[in-house]
């Protein structure tokens, strides 16, 4: 047995848990870090990495199968899975490295294994029990699926799906958020023909109406089928493919099933509702200042309900430590945390929607301006189509920003600091945005909802 003391505790290495470990060894404080896996969790390993290197991959497939239009001559004659694996693999393996350094190079002690919450400032790693002044939940989430529907075979979740070596010939996936999108255009890109099934009335249904209505047109152009407003039944696998049936009993077939009906809280065996942690639903409780009912115990990331993001993780734990250290940070509520889908077309948003917009202020008070990509000279020499939609109270800040396009994650970070400062569109129109880029699109739509609009009328 051993015992060490250490003023903060961190139990789970992702996103939020080393995030909280960084920050909180820079301001002094000594820091034990708890993994039962790897440092990085599920964004480096299975998640926001490995999907984007996809992603990438997918997207040269396709700039190449359209060369010719750009005068290239180049020929797409298949996907190499297992360079692709490589290329994948290198990246995760590289930024797992610089990661385990950074953290010995900051001093914070990682303690390898499951680790337990056995009261409200000790936390149990095999023969080891770590005392903290203070204590982070941090033990992030796993993919969900449904009963009755055990992962395994043709049966996937994103988690098999990156790691599959070979290219399905079709696939149906159950979920058309985030997840669902990102994996269908991945496939359709490698040649795979896609269903997406989603129960609600539209894809991406956490993102703005306009921009859910162009996306669907969008992914109908590319060849992605999908069903919305319809639920899944039941689902059978064998040797050659799954067959899916839906409510009213239509049936489907293909090569895979993708399960991507988000995830849930990974919080089971941890201590937490034995040491009288509340939860709910497998999620962790907290105020505003991701504080849980007992003092000294914060919990951030993806077991806090809400947005489940890799850049919300880290937020919550830099947060986490400054609020430790006495700094009074400043709370970002969940709507003002940017968000990116990345798939083709590409969806970043940050703030409130059209329809929360007016919910929250009324309709009379609410000012919108939606900037076709078609008059921005950089999006028409990408060959992409979509809008920037700005939302405003009237004669007050801006609200809310959203987008869609290739490329359009890329702008997200002036629009959020826009939203979050509550800058008004006066304030932004006289800043110039260089030309030609796709920046430049957001600045026509600040310009248009101050008043003086320059390429839009």
């Amino acid at each position: 047995m051993a015992d060490v003391a250490v003023d903060l505790v961190v139990l789970g290495g992702g996103s939020g848990g080393y995030s909280a470990a960084l920050r909180a060894s820079q301001l002094g404080m000594s820091v034990a870090l708890v993994e039962k896996d790897k440092v990085g969790g599920t964004c480096l390993h299975v998640g926001c990495i490995p999907t984007k290197a996809l992603l990438h991959s997918a997207e040269i497939a396709d700039s190449v199968r359209d060369a010719a239009k750009f005068g290239v001559d180049a020929t797409l004659t298949g996907i190499d899975v297992a360079a692709v694996s490589t290329y994948r693999q290198g990246i995760i393996d590289s930024k797992f490295k610089g990661l385990q350094g950074l953290l010995k190079a900051r001093g914070v002690a990682t303690y390898d294994g499951h680790g337990k919450l056995t009261s409200p400032n000790t936390v149990q790693v095999g023969d080891t029990t770590i005392t903290g002044k203070n204590v982070v939940l941090a033990t992030g989430s796993s993919a969900k699926t449904l009963p009755g529907l055990d992962i395994g075979g043709r049966f996937l979740t994103s988690e098999q799906a990156i790691t599959l070596d070979y290219v399905p010939k079709s696939a149906i996936v159950l979920g058309g958020g985030v997840i669902g999108v990102e994996l269908s255009s991945v496939w359709r890109s490698w040649g795979t023909e896609v269903t997406i099934i989603e129960g609600l009335p539209r894809l991406v249904p956490n993102e703005d109406e306009s921009v859910s209505k162009q996306f669907e047109r969008a992914f109908r152009k590319r060849g992605i089928e999908f069903k919305t407003g319809v639920r899944f039944q039941s689902a059978t696998q064998d040797a050659n493919g799954v067959s899916v049936t839906l409510e009213g009993g239509e049936t489907l077939t293909a090569d895979v099933l993708l399960v991507a009906i988000g995830r849930g809280a990974q919080t089971a065996n941890c201590g937490f509702e034995d040491v009288g942690v509340t939860m709910d639903r497998g999620y962790v409780i907290t105020n505003e200042r991701l504080l849980t009912n007992i003092p000294g115990v914060y919990a951030v990331g993806d077991i806090v309900p809400g947005l489940q993001l890799a850049h919300r993780g880290y937020q919550h734990g830099i947060f986490v430590a400054e609020d430790i250290a006495g700094m009074n940070p400043m709370v970002v509520s969940d709507a003002n945390i940017p968000k990116i889908t990345y798939s083709e077309p590409e969806i970043a948003s940050v703030g409130l929607s059209e329809a929360a917009a007016k919910e929250h202020y009324g309709d009379a008070a609410i000012a919108i301006y939606d900037y076709n990509l078609a008059g921005n000279g950089k999006s028409h020499i990408l060959e992409t189509a979509g809008s920037i939609k700005v939302i405003r109270v009237v004669d007050g800040p801006v609200v809310g920003v959203h987008m869609i396009g290739a490329r359009v994650g890329e702008l997200i970070g002036e629009a959020q600091l826009i939203v979050n400062w509550e800058a008004h569109p006066e304030d932004v129109a006289p800043h110039l945005h260089a030309h030609p880029t796709q920046n430049e699109a957001l600045g026509e739509a600040f310009l248009a909802l101050a008043g003086k609009p320059l390429h839009a009328m």
